[in-house]
């Protein structure tokens, strides 16, 4: 059976098709990480499976976390040890099999400030989360937590401002390009056999009697409206899973409550450091975080109640964020030194807390409703056994033997063979008359499915060419984006495919015409469409701007929503 890597309008029209027209196992609603983690747990079994996602692929919550897969230092706090052990045991399963051209190690330093107390009480956290690292009967794949005294703190990290810490102690997590990995994810969940579908928005449940056995879907690419039968549903919509259960009529078994939380991108340079830094706040932790030619600090911790596609941050979030990280800067950031901001919404399981800080990051599977599976809550890093939980929960109710999850033993599409391709790396850049760093940065992206991008530069030279104003990237890598990604717009791929929308100084205002052209030249666009796919963009970026420069969550989502959507919801 010859499968293909590619995740294109073709495939999405052929996909669609299959939908239409058999009745499948397990039809999963949501395209984040936890509903695509669904559609690769249920695939992988040998089940016929449908995944459709309203937007883009990740465009909700899990495109716009902190990129990191990491055990949670601070649940160790709330002696949450269960939910560390498992965060922590995922962590090295995406690191050294499932991912690990996508999932890095990186450093982070906790300062210190009391002498003996704290390094004390602090340390012993470190040794558990060490600990905890080699539950999964594998090594953690990153090294072990270390302590240093002031002037070694001092010499990896001369930024820091002198009356900051009396020491530090560095420990190991893991980063990831979050909206990359699920759409590899999603890709690879393709590859082995799902029907996939963005967006395909569900506009409401069928029923036969009180049983579900389907959904109304509306394609927002084309306008049509059509059925999908499955003898399972699982609804996977983050921080619209209160909503998506409305539909079905009752209110659901739990309560989903949505949090904001806002990074700043700051360049690389505006301060000097080997590492990454963890703070605490008086309500969470902070956290300055290496990415590439940048830094990304984050996160607040608000209730937000207003439009969950667009969360916006506001001016004094962005000074919060601002205040704290230079408390401990000997050169404090400036609001000029932001170049990036993006916001996004935890879906928290509420409890009784008014605090979202305070709310669980467990996570919830439901069957209150026959033929409808809910699971809700959780992190990003614990994904993969969230999918599981929900997948058993959807079998339970076939009939017939069905096999358990295959998950933890099977990698992305491009993980496999890429040590190898990594070794290679000088050679190949060679051989393509390439820089190492580029080839190093595509590896990084693409893992060993970097050689489809090299196949698109030797059939056509030009698109070796960076973008404008956004330099990190190749026209290449928006082409792909379109034939093989399942980008159907440019917001796709400046925002997610590719995180210019974020890393550029001008958030790919210049990237855009040209992302536009080679788009319109993939995907067939006449000069109208591309025209206005970046009008829409440009009105994006326009509108997030303005909306950081509001006082309040009200003021910001008012300004944000002044900005369109590219596909209308008619």
């Amino acid at each position: 059976m010859t499968r293909s890597t590619k995740l294109g309008p073709e495939e999405r029209e052929a996909a669609l098709a299959r939908l239409k027209e058999k009745e499948l196992d397990i039809l999963v609603v949501g395209g984040g990480i936890v509903g695509a983690g669904s559609a690769m747990d249920a695939v992988t079994r040998g089940l016929s499976v449908g995944l459709l996602e309203a937007r883009d692929w990740a465009s909700g919550t899990s495109s716009r976390s902190s990129k990191l897969v990491h055990g949670g230092i601070r649940y160790l706090e709330q002696l949450d040890f269960r939910l560390v052990r498992e965060a922590l045991i995922e962590r090295g399963l995406l690191l050294q099999r499932i991912a690990p051209h996508l999932v890095k190690p990186v450093r982070f330093l906790y300062p210190l400030k009391k002498r003996v107390t704290e390094r004390f009480y602090v340390g012993a956290g470190m040794l558990l989360y060490d600990i905890f690292s080699y539950s999964g009967g594998m090594p953690p794949g990153v090294p072990h937590h270390r302590h240093l005294s002031k002037s070694q703190v001092k010499k990896l990290m001369p930024s820091i401002a002198d009356g900051a810490l009396v020491g530090g102690i560095t420990y190991y997590d893991a980063q990831v390009d979050d909206a990359r990995y699920v759409a590899s994810l999603v890709r690879t969940a393709s590859f082995y056999g799902a029907h996939v579908a963005s967006r395909v928005r569900v506009e409401g449940f069928i029923k036969v009697g009180e049983r579900v056995v389907g959904v109304h879907a509306h394609d927002l690419q084309t306008g049509e409206r059509f059925e999908v039968r499955a003898k399972q549903v699982v609804n996977a919509t983050g921080v619209w899973t209160d909503d998506t259960q409305r539909m079905v009529g009752e209110r659901g078994t739990f309560k989903v409550r949505a949090s904001k939380g806002i990074h700043l991108v700051v360049p690389r340079d505006r301060f000097q450091s080997a590492m990454g830094l963890l703070l605490r706040t008086e309500k969470s932790v902070l956290f300055v975080i290496p990415w590439g030619r940048h830094w990304l600090i984050g996160t607040t911790d608000t209730d937000w109640h207003l439009d969950k596609a667009h969360p916006a941050a506001t001016a004094a979030d962005i000074d919060y964020l601002l205040e704290h990280v230079n408390s401990v800067l000997s050169v404090p950031l400036t609001r000029e030194d932001v170049e990036g901001v993006y916001a996004g919404l935890r879906p928290l399981l509420a409890g009784e807390s008014d605090q979202t800080s305070k709310l669980s990051r467990e996570h919830l599977v439901g069957h209150s409703v026959p033929g409808l599976v809910v699971i809700a809550g959780g992190k990003w890093t614990t994904y993969r056994v969230m999918a599981k939980d929900a997948i058993d929960a959807a079998v339970d109710a076939l009939d017939g033997r069905i096999p358990a999850s295959t998950t933890q033993n099977i990698p992305l599409l491009g993980a496999e063979g890429y040590q190898a391709a990594w070794n290679k790396r000088g050679k190949i850049a060679k051989a393509f008359g390439l820089h190492t760093a580029r080839v190093e940065h595509l590896l990084n992206r693409y893992g060993t499915l970097t050689d489809e991008l090299l196949d698109l530069i030797r059939d056509n030279p030009a698109l070796a060419h960076p973008l404008p104003g956004a330099d990190d990237y190749i026209e290449a890598e928006i082409v792909y984006a379109a034939t093989h990604e399942g980008a159907l717009h440019l917001d796709d791929v400046l925002a997610r495919r590719t995180r210019i929308s974020i890393e550029a100084w001008d958030r790919g205002a210049s990237a855009a015409p040209v992302a536009a052209r080679l788009m319109a030249q993939a995907l067939g666009w006449d000069a109208d469409t591309e025209e206005h796919e970046v009008a829409v963009y440009l009105k994006r970026v326009a509108a997030e701007r303005a909306s950081q420069e509001q006082p309040d969550d009200e003021s910001a989502d008012r300004v944000r929503l002044e900005a369109p959507d590219i596909v209308s919801s008619s």
